[in-house]
């Protein structure tokens, strides 16, 4: 099978496109035909050896965490899923593998891929909604009436944050780049400003219950002051600094929290629900073949993706 991979760390021309031997389900897997596979932040990260302390340094390493396909086989303790179903899922670690043909992943990691979508459009919600969501409603604890800052909108996480914090019943202010303001406000955002003054969010005494750093640049000495006595300040960003501010507000509030998603079947049919309701649609900046796999890290690289970038697989 054809399987994007790199031997070493280093820059988006360490991906090549190379033959694999196909993997083998174990019994609590299934295999899936992958037929769009999405990228994250989290894939330049571990490419570069950011991660290495998590995703170790034994090459080859594959790349990308989310799918959409449709299953070949199925282990023999897998019992939900059959032969033919289409699903939509990710991966948990740090050792992505997605970018490739055919993919091994446990089947309590996927579920159904929601009705109406193609395989690109699937394959775009796992991980970065996931995020969202694991962020806004379990960390967070948001609800209605609540007021949510997300910091970093337009993003592969923040599109989708906007979405569900107002499926959520919040009010939702974003900070993005001006030409993204639009973006974010067709999305549900109340109120839309740019983040090129840290103190705009906080102008006339403005406090939020939750307030979410996609873009993972701001400390929680910057969110502290907008917070409400109650609040919450959630990074995507691991760091030194934020697990020291964690074990600061451990017991005191407002509090700062780092969100470490995880692949749960249970979110993945959530958010396919919310897909089916009307609250929630993809957002997708590009489309590339596998064999753009570097071009593709390359311009994620930019940070200046409008949502997520999705590889086709299948020629």
């Amino acid at each position: 099978m054809r399987a994007a991979i790199h031997h070493r760390f280093g820059p988006p021309d360490v991906l090549s496109i190379e033959e694999l031997p196909p993997p083998r389900p174990r019994p609590h897997e299934v295999l899936v035909r992958v037929e769009a596979a999405a990228l994250n932040p989290k894939d330049v990260l571990i490419r570069k050896g950011r991660y290495r302390v998590l995703s170790g340094a034994r090459f080859p390493m594959g790349s990308g965490f989310d799918l959409a396909g449709v299953v070949e086989s199925v282990g023999s303790r897998v019992h939900d899923r059959r032969v033919g179903d289409r699903v939509f899922g990710m991966l948990d670690g740090f050792r992505g593998r997605t970018c490739a043909e055919l993919v091994a992943i446990r089947a309590d990691h996927c579920a159904p891929a929601p009705e109406g979508l193609s395989f690109v459009e699937a394959a775009s919600l796992p991980l970065a909604a996931s995020t969202a969501l694991q962020a806004l409603r379990d960390v967070a604890r948001v609800g209605p009436g609540d007021r949510v800052l997300l910091h970093g909108a337009s993003g592969g996480v923040g599109v989708h944050a906007i979405q569900i914090a107002k499926a959520l019943g919040a009010h939702v202010t974003t900070t993005s780049g001006a030409h993204n303001l639009e973006r974010c406000a067709s999305l549900g955002a109340d109120v839309t400003l740019t983040y090129d003054d840290p103190a705009t969010p906080f102008a006339a005494g403005a406090r939020y219950d939750a307030i979410v750093d996609v873009y993972g640049n701001r400390r929680f000495a910057w969110a502290r002051r907008g917070l409400t006595a109650r609040g919450t300040y959630v990074t995507t960003v691991p760091s030194r600094a934020l697990f020291l501010d964690v074990a600061r507000t451990a017991f005191t509030s407002p509090k700062a929290r780092l969100v470490m998603v995880r692949s749960r079947a249970r979110d993945l049919e959530t958010i396919a629900s919310m897909v089916r309701a009307g609250a929630l649609r993809p957002v997708i900046d590009r489309v590339l073949p596998l064999e753009s796999i570097a071009e593709a890290h390359a311009h994620l690289e930019t940070r200046h993706a409008r949502g997520k970038v999705v590889l086709t697989i299948h020629r």
